[in-house]
């Protein structure tokens, strides 16, 4: 594929550089080689798969919730947080002590949620406005470096890297042309084009990073983007495509490759974004098979219980698939058990080798994990 003139660096009256986008999508359309194609139809074949397998589990909400925190963390990650998905896990059984990097966390799994409301209850298109009640759920109260005005398209310049304007990295288009940008990516979205879904989500994620509309929460809330599109559009029935496990893996290649698309190649772009639904489909579709078995061999353990052991273990072990970190609390409030029921009924699980003390050196106050489970989702365990 040719280079795609995107826009171009205008001198602004102040002195610096800023980068002013062409029209969009480019009047020479875009055309990708074989190449390319053939990685889209790839990724296309296990996003089909994925949605497929996810509809064989009895509990693909919790299937989803782990990845909406799975995301969230990796998302937040990028941004500098240092809080991990099994501490936004824990942080959830406990009522006080939420550290700022838990906090950003959970502030994107916030705005994950109402997104999911707006686009199914709703039925809300993903428009500007959608965009900007994205990044207000995303900002308000959270920690940031400035003033973010959480829903507010900025009025002001920003630019990407470097201490001050002067030595920026990358100088975001100026106001009024954002504004422009903006209308043209809105109407992009939900034109009738030939260019394959995939391919416009990785589209629509690299214009909406070039035009950087906020002052701040422009990198989680394109990443955002790309689910709800393609969750939108249909091609997938829940939204259980995540890439910024993928992102955050490839951190320094991410940011290359955005910054070569606005410089016009945008095919770089286009098949690293591909690669990463593919590496993140393909490693979804295996850990959808791998809670199966797990699943399936911790419910025969349970069925080796008496009768009415292995009742109540049945009311808590589904549970686990959407909570893994759990205290005494948190199982009374799943049974109506008393605290010594609840107690007893996680020494059986730990018995069975299914729950385990998070730390075993304290005396009260103990948080139990289903660590098996939750390592399906963990790509790291030393970090996390």
């Amino acid at each position: 594929m040719q280079k795609v003139e995107i826009g171009k660096f205008v001198t602004q009256p102040e002195g610096y550089k800023a980068f002013v986008p062409n029209s969009f999508p480019p009047k020479s359309d875009f055309e990708f080689d074989q190449k390319t194609n053939k990685k889209c139809n790839e990724a296309t074949r296990l996003l089909g798969k994925l949605d497929g397998i996810t509809k064989l589990l009895p509990d693909s909400d919790f299937f989803l919730l782990m990845y909406l925190r799975k995301d969230a963390a990796s998302s937040s990650q990028i941004e500098g947080t240092m809080a991990t998905m099994t501490d936004v896990i824990e942080a959830e059984v406990k009522t006080t002590g939420i550290s700022k990097d838990v906090g950003d966390i959970l502030h994107y799994i916030k705005a994950l949620d109402y997104g999911m409301d707006r686009v199914i209850k709703d039925n809300f298109p993903i428009s500007l406005r959608f965009i900007r009640e994205l990044h207000k759920e995303l900002m308000v109260k959270a920690r940031t470096t400035h003033h973010p005005y959480p829903g507010e398209f900025r009025k002001s310049q920003n630019w990407i890297g470097g201490t001050n304007i002067a030595n920026a990295h990358f100088v975001t288009p100026p106001v009024f042309e954002m504004h422009d940008s903006l209308n043209d990516l809105e109407k992009f979205i939900y034109a009738n084009d030939e260019i394959l879904p995939v391919i416009k989500a990785g589209l629509i994620h690299a214009q909406f990073e070039t035009i950087h509309p906020f002052l701040d929460g422009n990198g989680r809330t394109g990443r955002m983007l790309i689910t709800f599109y393609l969750w939108k559009i249909g091609l997938l029935e829940k939204p259980v495509l995540f890439l910024s496990s993928y992102f955050r893996k490839h951190q320094e290649i991410y940011y290359e490759k955005l910054s070569v698309y606005h410089n016009g190649l945008v095919s770089d772009w286009i098949n690293f974004f591909l690669d990463g639904v593919v590496e993140i489909a393909g490693e979804a579709i295996d850990i959808v098979s791998k809670i199966t078995k797990l699943r399936d061999r911790d419910m025969m353990k349970i069925q080796t219980l008496g009768k009415r052991s292995s009742e109540s273990a049945c009311m808590v072990l589904p549970k686990l698939y959407g909570q893994p970190i759990v205290n005494a609390s948190i199982v009374q409030k799943w049974t109506g058990f008393t605290r010594a029921g609840a107690q007893t009924v996680i020494e059986r699980f730990i018995e069975l080798n299914i729950l385990s003390p998070k730390d075993k050196d304290i005396k009260y106050g103990q948080s139990y994990v289903y660590k098996e489970y939750l390592d399906i989702f963990v790509e790291d365990n030393k970090n996390n």
